[in-house]
This record gives structure tokens, sequence and C-alpha cells, in this order.
């Protein structure tokens, strides 16, 4: 049995400003609810990791906050409103500095409970102290960044962000976890996830667009 020990921390901007690059992937769904979906799944997925204590979610957006909450998050606002890391920094000072923190990408559609906790047992067996980080797919990116009790999370996402998190004296974890490390920016990226297999909420949209979609 897993010790449930992580509090991970899960930024979502204001639906109508996140996905960018999403936007028109489903021409027949408005896009902030394939935002949303994308959110719910990641969220639902984490929560039902054994080695998870507890979601924060980070956001000033009330129907991500509803949402979340009601699957077992808890909500926290985006107090900084200063971007991506500094949500990830507020959540784990919100975490406390007793507290082993995940910071985890909202855009985690197909992800598996399974995968999260075999990353961080990897964690959990490594070198104590250390910050440990999940690159994305194409290996540029990150997915998560793991700190253990008492060491700052330090985030650095955004563009060339493993490279960033590798340079501040974070460990890369290896390991075949697809399902973690497919996070969805763009068009092909969801239908990368698709392959894999995505969660519930958005499955059901994908299939709402297919019929909606002309003959």
């Amino acid at each position: 049995m897993v010790e449930p020990s992580w509090t991970v921390v899960v930024p979502v901007k204001r639906l109508p400003a996140a996905k960018s690059r999403l936007r028109g992937a489903l021409p027949a769904v408005p896009h902030e609810e394939l935002a949303l979906a994308l959110a719910a799944d990641t969220v639902r997925a984490v929560l039902a990791c054994p080695a998870v204590a507890g979601v924060l979610v980070v956001t000033d957006d009330a129907r991500v906050a509803a949402e979340l909450a009601a699957a077992g998050a808890r909500i926290v606002p985006d107090a900084p409103d200063a971007g991506l890391n500094a949500a990830f920094r507020h959540g784990a000072a919100t975490a406390g500095r007793h507290a082993r923190v995940i910071g985890l990408t909202a855009d985690l559609p197909a992800l598996r409970p399974a995968e999260l906790a075999a990353a961080l047992s990897v964690v959990a067996a490594g070198p104590s102290g250390v910050r440990r980080f999940v690159a994305d797919a194409p290996g540029d990116g990150t997915v998560l960044l793991a700190a253990p009790a008492g060491v700052p999370l330090e985030p650095r996402f955004g563009v060339g962000s493993a490279a960033a998190h590798a340079a501040s004296g974070a460990l890369p974890l290896a390991g075949d976890w697809p399902s973690l490390r497919r996070d969805v920016d763009t068009p092909a990226d969801l239908v990368a996830a698709a392959r894999i297999g995505l969660g519930p909420r958005t499955t059901a949209l994908l299939g709402a667009g297919a019929a909606a979609a002309p003959a």
C-alpha cells in the first residue's frame, strides 16, 4: 500500500485565457469547455493516485473552482496573479514548508494514476533533499516538478523549462510514463493524447465534436 504523502499543486488559468494554442481544435465545442475538461481530467486522475494526499488548485476562475472543488480538490485563489510560476510558488507556500510538494501542469487529460504513482515512487527512492522533474513528451518542457519536505519548489515552467529546471539543480526522472508526459498544448497534442486514452470529460467533448461535424 502506497502512503499518500504528496500535495499536488495545479494552477489553472481563467478559462478565456487558457490553452490559447488549442483554440479551434474542436470547432463544434466552446474553447472554454475544452480547457476545463483538460483540467478536470487531470485533477481527477491525480486524486485517484494512491501516493497523493491532496490537490491544491490555484485559480481565479469560478467555473474551474466549482468543478474541481466538487471533484475533491482544495481551491486556492491566485493571489499573486503573476503567471504560472508565481501560482506554483503560491500553492507550494499554501501547502507549507513541511509538505512534500508536486507542481503539475493542468493539461494532462490522458494521465493514468498508476503512472503518476510510479514516477513518485522513483522520486521517493532517489536522493533526499533534491528536486526532481519529468520532461514532457518532446523533451523540452516540464509536466511535473517534485520537491521534498523542506526544499523550495523553485518552479521554472515555460519555454525550455526542462533545461531551466536542470540548470537550477533539479534532476530529471527517466521512465516510460506516456500518459504523464503527454501534455496538450496544440491540436496535434490532443490527437496524440487521444491515442493513449483520454479522461471522461475530454472524451465526451471529442464525441460531441465528432457528432456535430458535417458528414
